[in-house]
């Protein structure tokens, strides 16, 4: 079992992917937006951040970046979870640092596969 915390300013979307999550045995923490999730990774230290992208405020590059780029938050894998499609977002999500990248709506079984692959 992980403990995964959700960074996505949608209620609906947080709420169908931690369903997915807690079926299969995860803790779910979550957070409404970017800044809020900062403070909830290092308050935390989950073993894994399924991060969105588009939010007010932060967006979750700038989030993802700030985490892979800070020394005790590094080694924790960011996977971005958005509607944002292009591959041009999918390069910069990997060039701040992110592990995967996967889009909404997610299917069950692509994200729970991701995560055991990252998490071993």
């Amino acid at each position: 079992m992980a403990r995964i915390l959700i960074i996505d300013d949608s209620p609906t979307e947080t709420h169908y992917v931690s369903g997915i999550l807690q079926r299969h045995g995860h803790a779910v923490l979550s957070a409404d937006s970017a800044e809020h999730g900062l403070s909830q990774v290092r308050e935390h230290m989950p073993d894994l951040v399924l991060m969105d992208i588009v939010m007010p405020g932060l967006n979750g590059f700038q989030a993802t970046r700030q985490l892979t780029r800070d020394p005790e938050t590094k080694d924790i894998p960011v996977v971005m979870l958005t509607t944002k499609d292009q591959e041009t977002d999918r390069v910069w999500g990997q060039r701040q640092g992110a592990r995967d990248y996967l889009t909404k709506p997610v299917d069950e079984k692509r994200l729970i596969d991701t995560i055991e692959r990252i998490l071993g």
